[in-house]
């Protein structure tokens, strides 16, 4: 299968995603967005798109451009319908190509804590996620997108997880991401780390306390929602 992936920041690729995928016999594509051309009918037409996160806000138009085709892109590809993941900026992009608010939070989410599960959460792919603690990174928060339906929240973010159809999934957490590509994270987000007062051996001990169940149920979601969308 055709299965591609957008990717804004080389350290935070789909990990787990792309695990399950090479245990199907298929193997994930990258697109470094912003440093190689966009092909935007090959994000239409792909198979399977996921859709990557990234230290940047999708207003930020003006300084980083190249949001605008990846936007427009994306729109062209939820049109049709065809399996669709979006990751923290991912889900992101997700909801702004639908026309949806994308705004600064009241304040930044970092570390691995639980999330709460809606009816339609607890009855979705999200299931095994009810009780475990995930890792959350982000800073920017999503108003639903028209067609959506909530699937998990926590107090500084309303809209953590949604669906749209059968086809589109989006997580403003993180379940990709085991805890040994987590010191890559690390370093790669050491200025925003120390803007919010963070110290990077917090992140590595909840790591160590949570990351195991994390990966577990992790993968069950990812698995489950695969298996819906790849027939």
């Amino acid at each position: 299968m055709n299965c591609v992936a957008l990717r804004h920041v080389a350290f935070e690729h789909a990990g787990l995603v792309a695990d399950s995928l090479a245990a199907r016999g298929h193997t994930l594509r990258y697109v470094e967005v912003g440093s190689e051309p966009l092909d935007a009918e090959a994000i239409i037409g792909a198979d399977l798109l996921v859709v990557l996160g990234g230290p940047i806000g999708v207003y930020e138009t003006e300084d980083y451009p190249f949001l605008v085709p990846e936007l427009d892109a994306i729109h062209a590809r939820l049109a049709t319908k065809r399996p669709t993941l979006g990751i923290c900026l991912g889900a992101q992009l997700i909801a702004a190509a639908l026309g949806a608010r994308v705004a600064p939070a009241p304040a930044k989410e970092i570390g691995y804590a639980p999330l709460t599960l809606t009816d339609a959460g607890m009855r979705s792919v999200l299931a095994p996620l009810a009780g475990v603690d995930v890792l959350h990174w982000h800073g920017d928060n999503l108003d639903l997108p028209p067609g959506a339906e909530r699937l998990a929240s926590t107090a500084v973010c309303p809209n953590q997880g949604f669906s749209i159809g059968s086809h589109t999934l989006g997580l403003q957490f993180h379940i990709e991401t085991p805890p040994s590509a987590l010191e890559a994270w690390l370093i790669g987000h050491t200025a925003e780390l120390g803007k919010v007062g963070i110290k990077p051996g917090t992140l590595r001990a909840q790591a160590a306390r949570s990351g195991a169940a994390t990966v577990e149920a992790g993968r069950r979601v990812i698995d489950a929602w695969l298996d819906s969308v790849l027939r």
